[in-house]
């Protein structure tokens, strides 16, 4: 007989029991169930947040620009030089006599006049000597006195024939001499009185005196060269400015025809114009080989003396004509890499970048000399809003020259001029 065992149906209760114990058995299983859970819900929503794409970015409203067309004006082109004032004239005063100072009539630095004396050196050697002079003139004088009276009797006997012409040959040979005797006394009296004069030293021109070399009571030599140096005297007025010019700026001078008399302007290093006006007088007779360098020179009036030798400038030379440029602040011009840039802005709102070639600064403004048309609307405020290849809106404006001028910067071929001024 077949014995049939009864299957036990599974209580679910037990079946939780089970599981729970599984679980704990072995949890790794369940946590990395989780984890893959996790990723597969990230990956679907992701999928679900860029199957339209990213949501798009607020756009930026359009930047605020002031613009101007640029201004046409005629101006007059200038050169810069840098140089140095000096004394139109120059003297070294020595003494023509020697002897011992017993005077000084002047102050050290003062402003003299020609003749005014300066030194006295002892005369009484010299006055002497002049009255010796005049003696040995007057000894002279008796002796050719002496000599024609004798020869106009002897000339009285030729009749009777008691004098051989011998004789008169002679006495007249005498009268000869005397007389070249007492011209030669006369010169030593000017010569003397030429020393009694020259021991009054005097100012050879007028013009500042520097200060004295020599005190009174010390001795003095005379000569020109190795003479005792009493002191130095300038001519201030005219006074002179002299530089060095390029061999291309020479050239563009020549060519323009301002190599002699055109005007030029200096400012001192504490001025910010240039008061100063002279002319151009002087330009040497050959360029330096060394250098490539011409020395050249212009002279300025000084009544006042206040312009010293030795003192510093900035010169600017007129180049003797004005030419039509078209004007923008010199702030509204960038520099992008090696090049200058100005913003425009065109009918459609869109901003460009245009590339210059920019020339000197006039009163604050930028003169253009390429580039740019006369109906350019320029960005000349906000420029650092401006975009090239964006849409902006604009405000007109309105372009004024400043106050006060800057330097400028010259051109790389043919030398440009350095600064402008506007044309009166």
């Amino acid at each position: 007989m077949t014995v049939h065992t009864p299957i036990e149906r599974l209580d679910p209760a037990d079946a939780k029991v089970r599981r729970e114990l599984k679980t704990l058995l072995h949890p790794g299983r369940g946590r990395r169930a989780a984890w893959i859970g996790a990723f597969l819900v990230l990956i679907v929503g992701a999928w679900w947040l860029l199957r339209d794409g990213a949501p798009q970015a607020a756009a930026a409203p359009a930047p605020v620009l002031t613009v101007a067309v640029p201004i046409a004006r005629d101006v007059t082109l200038w050169d810069e030089y840098i140089g140095r004032f000096e004394a139109s004239k120059a003297v070294e005063v020595r003494p023509r006599v020697s002897g011992a100072i017993t005077a000084i009539h002047f102050t050290d630095g003062q402003i003299v006049r020609k003749g005014q004396p300066l030194f006295t050196i002892d005369p009484r050697p010299y006055r002497a000597a002049l009255a010796e002079a005049r003696a040995s003139a007057a000894s002279a004088r008796s002796d050719l006195a002496l000599a024609k009276l004798e020869l106009d009797r002897a000339n009285r006997l030729v009749d009777i024939e008691a004098v051989s012409q011998s004789e008169i040959d002679r006495l007249r040979a005498r009268v000869n001499a005397a007389n070249a005797a007492l011209a030669g006394a006369d010169a030593r009296i000017a010569a003397r009185a030429l020393d009694v004069e020259f021991t009054t030293v005097r100012a050879p021109l007028s013009g500042r005196i520097s200060d004295r070399q020599i005190d009174a009571g010390n001795l003095v030599s005379a000569g020109d060269a190795g003479g005792t140096l009493l002191t130095t005297i300038n001519a201030l007025d005219p006074v002179y400015f002299t530089f060095q010019g390029s061999e291309a700026l020479f050239l563009k001078t020549k060519r323009e025809g301002g190599d002699k008399g055109a005007a030029v302007e200096v400012r001192l290093q504490d001025e910010s114009d240039y008061r100063w006006k002279g002319q151009l007088d002087f330009t040497d007779n050959g360029l330096d080989p060394r250098s490539g360098t011409i020395r050249a020179r212009a002279s300025f009036r000084n009544p006042e003396m206040f312009l010293t030798p030795g003192m510093f400038g900035n010169m600017r030379l007129s180049t003797g004509r004005t030419t039509r440029a078209l004007l923008v602040p010199a702030a509204a011009v960038q520099t992008d890499q090696a090049r200058k840039i100005v913003y425009v802005v065109g009918k459609d709102g869109m901003v460009a970048a245009k590339p210059v070639e920019i020339g000197p600064d006039v009163d604050g403004l930028r003169v253009i000399r390429s580039g740019l048309a006369p109906a350019d609307q320029v960005v000349i405020n906000g420029y650092q809003f401006a975009r090239p290849g964006t849409k902006a809106v604009t405000k007109v404006g309105k372009i004024a020259a400043a106050a006060a001028p800057e330097k400028a910067a010259a051109g790389p071929n043919e030398p440009l001029s350095a600064q402008a001024t506007f044309a009166k």
